[in-house]
């Protein structure tokens, strides 16, 4: 209001008596919250920018060993300022992904699918699977069960295989952590082999291995209840055996995948050596 008074002319020193603002005040003008705490905002940014499960106090004592001098009442209107008390999202976006049409490959190892599925013991203890087939001839080439299947596991899977059955040119997959960790992602180019991100929210894309799981849910893991994971790896061990040699496949004219598109290698063996 002084401001606007002055604009009409008024002398600055009559706008501040009928105003009731002293006049140290109109030419000392008050900064904005933002530019008053700029240093903390900065601070705090950078902590929540890498620690987003952090809360007030661990970020506090984090600027404490930084070297800052604040007391935690600043710090904690600013905190409350930028709304960093409130919950907040921390999951991560999926990135985008090209579309994967699904090309029938020509020839063994052409290109191999992977996928996770999901079960329980009968006294409720959950575990995984790990699903790998060969598109193609719709070969099962191996399922790896543990209660952890992380990305060091899945790798040594990978490899084991490709000691048995040769190395793939690429492999199909979905965007679960395991299959976007760095560590896998750099394995894969070490070794050469495309890996085929599916889009998110897309499993048709992925529909060999997908139509697959149905049926090892549906002949398997709906069909017992097992009381350990060796039960499971075991009954599952076997068949995968009957699936691959003996069971008719529909879309391969009704005779088993070895049967559809032999390889030169086999590896019957081969699960029971699986690491855990």
């Amino acid at each position: 209001m002084t401001a606007q008074l002055v604009e009409a002319q008024l002398p600055v020193t009559r706008a501040c008596e009928i105003t009731g603002l002293s006049r140290a005040a109109y030419y000392k003008r008050p900064e904005s919250a933002a530019e008053r705490d700029a240093a903390v905002i900065d601070a705090l940014n950078a902590i929540v920018e890498n620690h987003q499960r952090w809360g007030f106090w661990k970020c506090f004592s984090r600027l404490r060993l930084d070297g800052h001098k604040w007391n935690h009442k600043k710090v904690h209107r600013v905190y409350c300022d930028m709304r960093l008390n409130l919950p907040r999202r921390t999951k991560k976006r999926v990135p985008d992904r090209e579309p994967q049409p699904l090309d029938l490959a020509n020839k063994v190892n052409d290109c191999w699918a992977l996928d996770f599925m999901h079960d329980s013991l009968y006294c409720s203890r959950t575990f995984r699977t790990l699903n790998v087939l060969d598109e193609a001839n719709r070969e099962c080439l191996a399922i790896d069960i543990g209660t952890s299947i992380p990305s060091a596991r899945l790798i040594r899977t990978l490899e084991r295989l490709i000691d048995y059955y040769g190395k793939p040119q690429a492999i199909r997959l979905d965007n679960g952590p395991e299959m976007t960790s760095q560590r896998f992602v750099d394995w894969a180019r070490a070794q050469d082999i495309r890996l085929r991100y599916i889009q998110p929210g897309k499993p048709n894309q992925n529909a060999f291995i997908e139509r697959f799981n149905r049926t090892y849910r549906n002949e398997v893991l709906d069909a017992y209840l097992f009381d350990s994971i060796d039960q499971v790896q075991a009954i599952t061990d076997q068949w995968v055996y009957e699936y691959n040699e003996n069971r008719p496949h529909e879309s391969l004219g009704n005779i088993p995948p070895t049967q559809f598109m032999p390889r030169l290698t086999t590896a019957p063996n081969l699960y029971n050596e699986l690491p855990t």
